[in-house]
C-alpha cells in the first residue's frame, strides 16, 4: 500500500498550476480535504488492528496498514512449540558446597527433610583393642557402687559405636536456629573371654537433644560456622553396683578452614541427689570441656580429641584420644584409635588408662 500524502484535487475546469497562498478558495479547501482523507483513513485502519485478538493478526494489520509487505509469524501451535522456552535462571542459594559443618549441619540454607537418620559421630568396629590397665575392680564414692570381688576380664576386647542424628525442625520460633536429635551407643565386648561366656563388659547410652544456630564469623582464618547448646544424657543401665550415669548441658562452637574443622565444648552437669548419684566426682575425671581438632585430606582423616577438668592440683584430670582413618576399599576405611586418661567409658571413668585399638569404620568420619 503506497504511504498517503497531501495533493492538489484541480476542479474540472481549471488545469493543475502550482499550489500557493494565493490560490482560490476552492483549490485551498481541495488541498485540506487532501490532507486530511488519508490520515482519517489511517486512524480508522489502526483502530481495527487495536480490535483484533490474535496477537499475531493484530501485528500483520499494523503491517499492512504502514505498508510493509513481510510475512507475520505464524499464530500456530507448532510455531508456539519451535519457539525456544524463555531461560530461567538458576536460583542462587546461599548454600556452600565447600562447607563440611554446613553439610553436616545445614548451616548454609539447607532444608533437608524432616526426621531422616543421618551419621553423627563416627560409626565404626575396632574388633581389637588392648588396655594397659585392666578395671577389674570398678567403684565409685558412693554407697553401694563398688564391687566386692575382682570380675573375670581379660585386657584385649572389641568395641564398636554406632551414631545417628536427624533433625526435628527448621527455623525454631521464626528463628535460624534449628532443632536436632542425636543417639550414641558405644559398647566394649569381651569377645575374647570365653572362660565368662564372652560378655558385653560395659555399653554406654547416650541421647541428646540440640539447638543449632549457624555463624559467619571470620576468626584465625577461617569461620566459626556454628554454635550448639544441648542437653544430654549418658548411663550404662547397669544395677548396682555397676550403675553409672550422669546428665549435661552442653554449649559449643565450631570452626572450620578449608579441610580443617576444630570443635569446642564446655558443659554443666546436672546436680543429683547425693543418694541418687552413681558418680559424683565424675566431672573432676572425664573433665568440664572438650576440644576436637579435625584435618581432612583425600581418604583420610586425622582427628583428636582433648578433654580436662578445668581444676588444678590433684583435680587436674583428662584425657586425649587420637583416630585416623584410612581407605581400605570402596566406602569401607580402616580406624586406629589411641586413648590415654580417664573416662574411656562410664564404668571406667575413674581409672587412668591407655588404650589401641584397630578396625573399620563406615561413616560419620568425614
Amino acid at each position: 500500500m503506497a504511504r498517503a500524502g497531501c495533493r492538489i484535487l484541480p476542479a474540472s475546469n481549471e488545469a493543475q498550476e502550482p499550489f500557493s497562498m494565493s490560490s482560490s478558495p476552492r483549490r485551498i479547501a481541495a488541498f485540506v480535504v487532501s490532507c486530511l482523507l488519508p490520515t482519517m483513513a489511517l486512524a480508522q485502519g489502526a483502530a481495527d488492528c487495536v480490535a483484533m485478538a490474535d496477537p499475531a493478526a493484530r501485528l500483520a494489520c499494523y503491517d499492512r496498514l504502514h505498508g510493509r509487505t513481510d510475512a507475520p509469524l505464524a499464530s500456530s501451535p507448532a510455531a508456539s512449540a519451535a519457539a525456544p522456552a524463555p531461560t530461567t535462571m538458576p536460583a542462587v542459594t546461599a548454600a556452600d558446597d565447600d562447607s563440611r559443618l554446613g553439610t553436616r549441619w545445614d548451616l548454609d540454607g539447607q532444608r533437608g527433610a524432616l526426621f531422616a537418620p543421618r551419621a553423627y559421630k563416627p560409626v565404626y568396629l575396632l574388633p581389637a583393642t588392648w588396655t594397659d590397665q585392666v578395671n577389674r575392680e570398678p567403684g565409685s564414692p558412693s554407697p553401694q557402687h563398688s564391687v566386692g570381688s575382682p570380675l573375670v576380664l581379660k585386657s584385649i576386647e572389641a568395641k564398636y559405636q554406632i551414631s545417628l542424628k536427624t533433625k526435628f525442625a527448621h527455623e525454631v520460633f521464626g528463628t535460624p536456629l534449628s532443632l536436632w536429635g542425636g543417639y550414641t551407643q558405644s559398647s566394649r565386648w569381651q569377645v575374647y573371654n570365653g572362660t565368662d561366656s564372652r560378655p558385653f563388659r560395659e555399653t554406654n547410652y547416650e541421647p541428646e537433644v540440640m539447638l543449632v544456630a549457624p555463624l559467619r564469623f571470620g576468626l584465625f582464618g577461617g569461620e566459626l560456622r556454628m554454635a550448639t547448646l544441648s542437653l544430654n544424657h549418658q548411663s550404662n543401665g547397669r544395677a548396682l553396683p555397676l550403675s553409672r550415669s550422669w546428665n549435661r548441658v552442653i554449649g559449643g562452637l565450631a570452626w572450620e578452614r578449608d579441610d580443617w574443622t576444630a570443635e569446642w565444648r564446655v558443659w554443666k552437669r546436672i546436680t543429683e541427689d547425693r543418694e541418687d548419684d552413681d558418680n559424683p566426682d565424675i566431672s573432676d575425671h572425664v573433665g568440664r570441656s572438650e576440644l576436637r581438632p579435625a584435618r581432612y585430606w583425600g581418604e583420610h582423616a586425622l582427628a583428636v580429641q582433648l578433654r580436662h577438668s578445668l581444676r588444678s592440683g590433684v583435680r587436674s584430670r583428662g584425657s586425649v584420644q587420637v583416630d585416623y582413618v584410612f581407605p581400605l576399599a570402596g566406602a569401607l576405611h580402616g580406624q586406629l584409635q589411641l586413648f590415654s586418661g580417664y573416662g574411656e567409658s562410664l564404668i571406667d571413668y575413674n581409672l587412668r588408662q591407655t588404650k589401641a585399638g584397630l578396625g573399620v569404620t563406615i561413616a560419620g568420619w568425614r
